[in-house]
């Protein structure tokens, strides 16, 4: 099976990379900056101004700035192939509003979050808040964007140079955890990995890249449940949710569909990169075997009077082996412990039951 790694190339790219190449046939590193997603007539999905090879399995990421191309790749692409992120994901996850309404649909515990129409209406809110509260940007990843004001009047001043700036912001409640996060890397319905992150000294927030330490954190049950149902709900298969213990248990405060690898696996030792790889390709297996035994069984129905029948299908080649799809010994009654005559030549090969070749039951 093939399939294709869509990123930035950054490090925790290339570890996945090499990772899947453990399991598919080929894999491919696509830079996403030589990607363009055409709508229209010529709708498709193009690199280098080509249209893109045929995929089993695609695992396209990126940061924010690139979340509308990232969602048109997969949107053009999504039923060609298996993709673990579903294609609204990449614009919900990367804007911090769009993920707090999301989760907010499946009653997943999160900080109290307000959004105001502007600076003014803002202000207005600032007397129904207890301090310290948290500033954040919409957009942005690694803690850029994330403000805590300890007052009232830090509060006024930093809603002012956002206006000035003419960002767009939320409130949100501050809760004290002592300077300190968790991060869950969910693979599928589990997680796979787990971390507590500590603020460096006379810093709020604990991201590794605003020199926060990472170290080795063990879910409980709750937690887990909840990191679990978070990936689902924004249906991201391969995501890293960040979460705070709150008065009455964790509460989300962040996803990540594009999270890095470098930090949790050396806080852990796990590792992630395989984790994801395997289950890319447990996945695609799965639905490969499923569309080609769908197809295989609809051959049969509809050819049942039929002494011929042919499939279309990818061979898996295991070293020197050809190892065949499950439907194809279903058709020919073959096995293990019959002889075979075979006839081979370049672009195409035959077998046949040797007994029933010389009229022998």
């Amino acid at each position: 099976m093939k399939a294709a790694l869509i990123s930035l190339g950054s490090k925790s790219s290339e570890w996945t990379a090499e990772a899947m190449r453990k399991y598919f046939t080929e894999v491919d590193m696509i830079p996403l900056k030589e990607m363009e997603a055409k709508i229209g007539p010529e709708a498709g999905v193009y690199h280098n101004g080509e249209p893109i090879k045929k995929y089993d399995c695609m695992y396209i990421k990126g940061s924010f700035r690139y979340a509308n191309l990232l969602q048109a790749i997969s949107s053009l692409l999504y039923d060609k192939c298996y993709m673990p992120i579903e294609p609204h994901a990449f614009s919900i996850v990367h804007n911090k509003l769009l993920t707090h309404l999301e989760l907010q649909k499946y009653n997943i515990p999160m900080p109290r979050t307000y959004v105001a129409a502007g600076t003014k209406e803002a202000k207005k809110l600032l007397d129904q808040i207890q301090y310290p509260i948290v500033m954040k940007m919409p957009e942005g990843t690694q803690g850029k964007g994330v403000m805590i004001a300890d007052s009232r009047a830090s509060a006024s001043s930093m809603l002012d140079a956002l206006g000035a700036l003419k960002q767009p912001f939320i409130l949100q409640e501050f809760l004290d955890s002592g300077d300190v996060d968790i991060r869950a890397f969910v693979v599928g319905n589990e997680v796979v990995a787990s971390m507590m992150r500590v603020a460096k000294r006379g810093e709020s927030r604990a991201n590794l890249h605003a020199g926060g330490k990472g170290k080795a954190y063990t879910l409980g049950a709750e937690e887990k449940k909840i990191a679990i149902k978070a990936a689902e709900a924004l249906g991201a298969e391969i995501c890293g949710v960040d979460m705070l213990q709150g008065a009455k248990g964790p509460v989300i405060i962040e996803a990540n569909v594009s999270p890095g690898l470098q930090g949790i696996t050396k806080a852990t030792g796990i590792d992630s990169a395989d984790k994801i790889a395997k289950y890319l390709y447990d996945q695609t297996k799965k639905r490969f075997d499923s569309k080609t035994n769908n197809a295989a069984q609809k051959m049969l129905n509809e050819n049942a009077a039929s002494e011929k029948n042919e499939i279309i299908t990818n061979l898996t080649v295991r070293g020197e082996h050809i190892v065949l799809p499950s439907i194809v010994t279903k058709l020919t009654g073959f096995n293990g412990d019959d002889d075979y005559t075979i006839k081979a030549e370049k672009g195409r090969l035959m077998i046949e039951d040797f007994a029933k070749k010389n009229g022998n039951n």
